[in-house]
């Protein structure tokens, strides 16, 4: 074990005591954190995960409820004005039912030992609050003196009425209402330090950490996240406090591949939890294989370009800052919107697992963890442990050249969820051709990753015909992703027949892909073609249709 290694492993045996807070309190041990983030708007997932009891023996040692079961949806605050949501009300009826709701969830939670946690949005108060006290043009300043003052009634019912509960994990980058009748969100300037996150975070330290003593985890989604200049002008002016906590995503902006590693991460002066996404939203959310744990946690190949002294996986972090590391907080299932739906959680349990076994021992190789998953969960002797190692190593790099690039070439939005936009054609010459090269590799790696599959000694048929089935998944949608990208290509190139050629790919493609939910019942819903992305207008196959009209009118 080298040096680095042995400060990490003193540190979380309680060895070493380093603090970053203003009073020296050494910190707490790191939290393992896991949510099912659902589909606003939808019926819950049906996951395992949504269980205490599944988690804690992932290796978690706590829980972080949703925005719909979230306490700041259920409080009555008759402490401030029982006419807000009056006794007999519908507003009234819905908010007891979801606390009756919540605090059935608490008790299960509890009685598993897990920490508990609640993800709100914020600001978010009753529309007959916003309504009664004028507050229609103020309720989203944070810096208003009537804000703050219904601020701090809101968390002083929060803990008063559901003291089971832990702590709020914060954020402010948009707010979600599709499973809120009765509320009403709304921030103000959410990305100005000075406006927004100074001031509510000072709130909310007092508010939450000094006066009931629970713990914050305060989002930089959306916010501060990017800027690294305003990251750190935040950390300077808001105190350190033992029970604060800043979360960051391992990567900038959305859960994107070929996005830089954060720049944040290892900065100021507050302990970091780190987010991750287990079933990617861009990336199949589980449908097909997709390994993660080991680029976050040792970096992805596209981020060993960075220069050497900036960090590239939070290994690095933890090696170089352990007093600032407070743990990882990871989404098992959800992110994003719509489908694809999945009904088998293997991909993703196998993310959710090793980063959560790995949070208990930093100083461990990441290896080390993933070969236990496919011993101890998968029960694979020692050959097929090298075999589904390989094949989950090639599946992150399938996934970074199939969607994207290794140097984030496209413009990673032009596909989503379960739609598939029109990607265009990169203006330089150079990361065009190393686009189109990259596609082909892509389907080269997933075809050994269906032999690899298919190779394996599976202990049980479920798993098998999954595994499989889900690794054609991947093949065949990566194989329609290329030839999108190859008729684009053609197009802007003006080569009628390699846009006849790569059309007939696609359309075969397609067929392809559709023909495998008859072979494999277990594979989740499919992507489609006729649906726009979030806040797109057309889709890929419209593009193509109108490409294949034109080459019909010319006599093609």
């Amino acid at each position: 074990m080298n040096k680095h290694s042995t400060v990490v492993a003193a540190l979380f045996a309680g060895m070493l005591t380093i603090s970053c807070n203003a009073d020296d309190v050494p910190p707490a041990a790191p939290l393992i954190l896991d949510m099912v983030h659902h589909n606003p708007g939808e019926a819950p997932y049906d996951s395992a995960y949504v269980d205490p009891a599944v988690i804690k023996e992932m290796g978690y040692n706590g829980k972080v409820y949703f925005f719909f079961e979230s306490p700041s949806l259920a409080i009555n605050w008759e402490s401030v004005d029982p006419s807000i949501l009056p006794v007999g009300s519908d507003e009234r009826s819905w908010v007891d039912a979801k606390a009756a709701e919540i605090r059935t969830m608490h008790a299960a939670c509890r009685a598993e030992g897990l920490t508990i946690f609640a993800q709100s949005d914020l600001m978010l108060f009753p529309k007959r609050l916003i309504q009664r006290y004028g507050m229609e043009k103020t309720f989203g300043d944070p810096k208003h003196p009537l804000t703050q003052k219904m601020l701090r009634a809101q968390i002083d019912e929060i803990f008063e009425q559901f003291p089971l509960l832990d702590g709020l994990v914060v954020r402010i980058g948009e707010t979600y209402l599709h499973d809120a009748p009765f509320h009403q969100g709304h921030i103000q300037n959410k990305q100005s330090a000075e406006q927004t996150i100074i001031p509510l975070m000072r709130v909310l330290r007092e508010a939450i950490c000094v006066k009931h003593g629970k713990q914050l985890i305060f989002r930089t989604w959306i916010a501060f996240d990017k800027n690294l200049k305003t990251y750190r002008a935040v950390s300077d002016a808001v105190e350190p406090h033992p029970n604060l906590t800043i979360s960051v995503k391992h990567c900038e902006g959305d859960f994107h591949r070929a996005n830089a590693f954060s720049k944040v991460i290892g900065e100021g002066r507050h302990r970091q939890i780190i987010e991750v996404q287990c079933a990617r939203e861009y990336e199949g959310k589980g449908a097909y294989p997709n390994y993660i744990a080991n680029g976050v946690i040792e970096g992805f190949e596209e981020h060993d370009r960075m220069p050497a002294e900036k960090l590239n996986g939070i290994r690095e972090f933890v090696t170089t800052r352990p007093e600032m590391f407070a743990g990882v907080w990871t989404w098992s299932r959800g992110g994003g919107w719509s489908g694809p739906y999945i009904k088998n959680e293997l991909w993703c349990d196998l993310n959710a697992w090793v980063m959560a076994q790995w949070a208990n021992d930093p100083a461990q190789k990441e290896e080390t963890v993933f070969n236990r998953y496919a011993r101890e969960r998968l029960r694979l002797d020692s050959e097929d442990v090298a075999k589904f190692r390989k094949l989950c190593l090639l599946s992150a790099e399938a996934v970074v050249r199939g969607r994207n690039t290794t140097h984030r070439d496209m413009n990673p939005w032009w596909t989503r969820d379960q739609n598939i936009d029109w990607p265009g054609v990169l203006k330089n010459p150079a990361a065009q051709k190393r686009n189109l090269q990259q596609k082909d590799e892509s389907i080269a790696k997933w075809n050994e990753i269906v032999e690899l599959a298919e190779a394996i000694d599976w202990k049980d048929e479920a798993t098998r015909e999954h595994a499989i089935g889900s690794s054609y998944y991947g093949l065949r949608l990566y194989e329609i992703y290329r030839a999108i990208i190859r008729i684009a290509d053609a197009e802007a190139r003006g080569d009628r027949k390699a846009m006849r050629q790569w059309i007939a790919a696609y359309e075969a493609g397609w067929e392809d892909y559709r023909q495998l939910v008859r072979q494999f019942p277990s594979l989740s819903t499919l992507y489609r073609m006729e649906e726009p992305c979030i806040g797109k207008k057309g889709t890929a196959h419209q593009s193509i249709l109108r490409i294949k009209q034109r080459l019909a009118e010319q006599g093609g």
